[in-house]
């Protein structure tokens, strides 16, 4: 049942026309934590990002009247040096429009002391913005404010972890008090620890130097940082993933039991990091959306 389930979502999806992306300045006004600096950013003919200090927002709507009001924030990865903002970004953010899902793909701060006071807060600032827009705007794009979701990839998947368990403290102007937390998480190999033990070294450093603190490690190390109110996740790696490795999927998901958080782990003997070829996307994928329908968080087609 559940195959026929995920070849129906994913022959719906391939088989209308994506909706072109609308991209806008994530903030209305000046850039918190930034410095100023001519703007360098450079998108590599991949379609890989770098030197990002100027953050935006992608928006993908389903087709007319196909909306069912779920929406999710996409953080592509990159070891917070680069984005791989469209693999990792809007190919996923047009799968989900043709289910009926409205998604963003965020393209936020890459840290750097060049362009921000403190870089290590940067991204974060930046998917608590986005959360605190989508739903200031939710009318606008017919999204339901208590079905907005994060979902992020390798590093994006560090920051979608972040916001998803550092919610209850607001790093950005938000005299509306705007719930910062998200409603659902989607981690896809996601970084998830910045201990030596099982963090992505490139990610730690990038993120918060060559020598950061035991403190300021701890406090971006988010499976110590799970509560009652951590949303549910659902979380897919690989076991032979050399650059990210297995552990971190396992020890959030652990924490997760333990909070009695509802979570899904979908393990692949193969996959490496990235899921380039295996397994496909249509797999993953597919037990995604159905996790989703499964939680009640978005109607089945």
């Amino acid at each position: 049942m559940i195959r026929t389930i995920y070849l129906f979502a994913i022959t719906l999806m391939w088989g209308t026309t994506c909706l072109a992306q609308q991209e806008i300045p994530l903030y209305p006004g000046s850039i918190p934590n930034a410095r100023e600096t001519p703007d360098e950013e450079i998108r590599r003919a991949d379609h890989v990002v770098s030197q990002v200090s100027r953050p935006t927002l992608s928006v993908f709507l389903p087709p007319n009247g196909k909306a069912n009001g779920t929406a999710v924030i996409i953080c592509p990865g990159g070891g917070y040096g680069v984005l791989v903002i469209k693999r990792e970004g809007y190919d996923v953010a047009e799968a989900f429009t043709k289910m009926g899902i409205t998604a963003f793909v965020l393209k936020y701060r890459l840290p750097s002391d060049k362009t921000m006071s403190d870089k290590s807060i940067g991204p974060l600032q930046d998917a608590q913005q986005a959360i605190k827009m989508i739903r200031q705007r939710a009318a606008e794009w017919k999204i339901d404010p208590k079905k907005l979701g994060i979902m992020g990839f390798s590093a994006g998947g560090h920051l979608a972890a972040t916001a998803g368990t550092h919610f209850s403290k607001s790093l950005i102007d938000n005299p509306g008090n705007v719930s910062l937390r998200p409603d659902f998480m989607i981690l896809v190999y996601p970084v998830i620890s910045l201990s030596e033990k099982m963090g992505h070294s490139g990610t730690r450093t990038n993120l918060l130097g060559i020598t950061p603190s035991p403190e300021q490690i701890s406090q971006y190390s988010n499976e110590t940082h799970v509560e009652t109110s951590t949303p549910p996740t659902f979380l897919t790696h690989a076991g032979d993933d050399k650059v990210v490795p297995v552990a971190n999927s396992l020890v959030f998901y652990e924490a997760l039991q333990r909070q009695g958080i509802p979570a899904d782990l979908h393990l692949y003997t193969k996959g490496g990091h990235g899921y380039l070829k295996t397994p496909a996307f249509d797999e993953w994928f597919g037990r995604c959306l159905h996790w989703l329908w499964q939680m009640e968080i978005t109607p089945q087609p």
